[in-house]
């Protein structure tokens, strides 16, 4: 308003208009990172400033899913918004690996009588982040004998990413038991000129077939009439 000396004024107005058109800015945002599915997964939470008022910043957190339970993928969009409705939005990207392998716990080695129980025990394992799956491939390897031989048991477990540790127990098999006779004739005495019955003897083993071998010793008398015949049996 301007006044002259004489009482006369006019009068003109200026309206200023203020706005906040200018959006928050992010002072921190939670860097990326890729880190294995059973470590820490740090969810920090990001920061944001305004030229004119406060700001809220909210998060909304989106997972994919990968080739296998460990792996995955997880996507934080933060929105920072100030009170006149102006935003920003950041990103951070979790990538979430199984690269680790299950532990495999197998029976220990061992060596038996071929004629003895042979336990063939199951392995076990378990898995930083998923279910294992334990496989097993046996091979049995012959030895100089029928009763001798070596079983070998590869073990693999493997997880639902495909990470596996492998394991092999091996069983030896050995045949240390004589065979045992079950029919030796007896010793018996007789008149030369009567039957002299000379009876084989039997024999069985524990793990396998059996070799009777005879040796007959004929020891003189006193006269031609009188002799001792030895049969020594062995059993193989």
């Amino acid at each position: 308003t301007s006044v002259d000396d004489c009482g006369n004024s006019s009068s003109e107005t200026q309206t200023i208009t203020v706005v906040d058109t200018t959006s928050p800015e992010f002072t921190f945002v939670p860097a990326d990172y890729t880190a294995e599915c059973s470590d820490d997964h740090p969810m920090e939470d990001a920061t944001a400033s305004d030229t004119c008022g406060d700001v809220v910043v909210i998060v909304e957190a989106t997972t994919t899913p990968g080739a296998c339970i460990g792996d995955y993928t997880i996507t934080r969009v933060f929105t920072a918004t100030d009170e006149c409705g102006n935003s920003s939005s950041a990103t951070q990207t979790i990538t979430i690996i199984d690269t680790t392998s299950p532990v495999l716990t197998i029976p220990e080695d061992y060596t038996a009588e071929c004629s003895d129980v042979h336990p063939m025990d199951d392995a076990s394992a378990t898995d930083n982040c998923g279910e294992v799956t334990i496989a097993v491939v046996e091979e049995t390897l012959p030895g100089a004998c029928a009763g001798d031989y070596t079983i070998t048991r590869e073990f693999t477990a493997t997880d639902d990413c495909g990470n596996f540790t492998s394991a092999t127990q091996t069983i030896t098999i050995i045949d240390t038991t004589s065979p045992v006779f079950t029919d030796i004739p007896a010793n018996y005495t007789a008149e030369c000129s009567a039957d002299h019955p000379m009876d084989a003897a039997s024999a069985t083993d524990n793990c396998g077939e059996v070799t009777i071998d005879l040796v007959e010793t004929t020891i003189p008398g006193l006269c031609a009439g009188d002799y001792i015949i030895t049969r020594a049996f062995t059993a193989t």
